[in-house]
């Protein structure tokens, strides 16, 4: 049994064989209920190189002693930073401790500006993540074909989706992404943060329930509510 909690935004702890962090954006994230220094974790996956994603990756990185999983570029600029990180590209896969951590495609923008610098973060992606359960984290993107191929060939039980439209798939979409993944579960993510990404998670729930016929069931979680998984 491993379990998942919402941090807020799209970052979730998942407890399983260890404890892993998605894009944790707590510092400055209106929502966000628990601080940096609260989390114990083994690892951190970073999405992308977008500020509410990276988010305080780094910080919580070093005082766990743990490292952060990111595309090559991204993971470049958090060893300058002082972190310890895992490189990966899309497709690759990387082991620590006890859990297995894919990159997998996503469809949006990673590049982000140092003060008046545009610097890379390479490209975007998603995570596939077998810890004692198989959790999918789609990131930021819009729907892309080869999401069945993701459901067809790693089977998540969970799939975690952004639903908040505007920079990523709105409802609608994620809704038909959940009816091709085919998980178990699907929990919305990224929306509700700020004004610009305001959803209402029923109509998600709703949608969700007409394409898969019921097969597929929603968890709409709180902000800082665990479940078993």
């Amino acid at each position: 049994m491993a379990k998942l909690t919402w941090l807020g935004h799209s970052a979730f702890l998942l407890e399983g064989n260890n404890r892993i962090l998605f894009d944790p954006f707590l510092s400055g994230n209106p929502v966000a209920k628990v601080k940096p220094s609260e989390l114990k974790v083994d690892m951190v996956c970073v999405s992308h190189g977008h500020g509410d994603h990276v988010g305080d990756s780094v910080e919580i990185a070093k005082m766990n002693k743990a490292p952060i999983a990111a595309v090559f570029e991204l993971a470049v600029r958090f060893d300058g930073r002082g972190a310890k990180t895992e490189q990966l590209n899309m497709g690759g896969s990387v082991r620590v401790l006890d859990s297995d951590v894919r990159m997998v495609n996503a469809i949006h923008s990673s590049d982000v500006f140092e003060g008046d610098n545009l610097v890379t973060g390479g490209s975007p992606g998603g995570f596939i993540v077998e810890s004692g359960v198989t959790v999918y984290h789609a990131g930021d993107t819009g729907y892309f074909g080869d999401m069945k191929w993701i459901g067809e060939f790693y089977k998540p039980k969970i799939a975690l989706l952004p639903i908040g439209d505007r920079f990523t798939m709105g409802i609608r979409e994620a809704a038909y992404a959940a009816s091709v993944i085919r998980p178990e579960v699907v929990v919305p993510m990224h929306y509700g943060t700020f004004p610009l990404i305001n959803q209402e998670p029923a109509k998600f729930e709703e949608e969700v329930g007409k394409m898969t016929d019921g097969r597929v069931r929603t968890k709409i979680m709180k902000v800082g509510e665990t479940i078993d998984v």
